[in-house]
């Protein structure tokens, strides 16, 4: 700022013309710019047995690939005793990416018959769809 002032008397006094300052940048605009600056610098901390016991596995179908693709959002099984809170901050600790959202739906178990003759059943399972932060990217297939 001490500079800028320097650099526009310096113009004042050569051509005679008032040069105005640079406008400052609005609180808000500061307060907007050192949250995402809080967002990407987060840390999370570290997981704990409770957090692997919470999601099991990603699930991956055509939908579910779409979903991370066009929309920064990932599919996971979760336990079936899991709400939102504990799936959000297991995801984070484990992850370690920031989350913003969290949809949960329980697939209801089905009974299928296998050649004609023999009943079976599709267990029944909950998933957790979890749209990530801004910015943040997970790859599930780490070779």
């Amino acid at each position: 700022m001490a500079d800028e002032k320097v650099v526009t008397a310096e113009v004042t006094e050569t051509t005679e013309k008032t040069v105005k300052a640079p406008k400052a940048k609005t609180t808000k605009k500061v307060a907007k710019e050192e949250k995402k600056a809080e967002v990407k610098a987060k840390a999370f901390a570290k997981p704990t047995a409770h957090d692997y016991s919470v999601i099991i596995a990603p699930l991956i179908t055509e939908k579910s690939m779409a979903l991370i693709q066009n929309e920064n959002k990932v599919t996971v099984k979760v336990a079936s005793t899991a709400n939102k809170v504990e799936i959000k901050e297991s995801f984070q600790r484990c992850f370690q990416v920031g989350v913003t959202d969290v949809k949960v739906v329980n697939q209801i178990a089905k009974a299928k018959t296998r050649g004609g003759r023999y009943q079976g059943s599709i267990s029944g399972f909950k998933k957790a769809v979890i749209t990530l932060a801004e910015g943040a990217a997970l790859d599930l297939f780490k070779e």
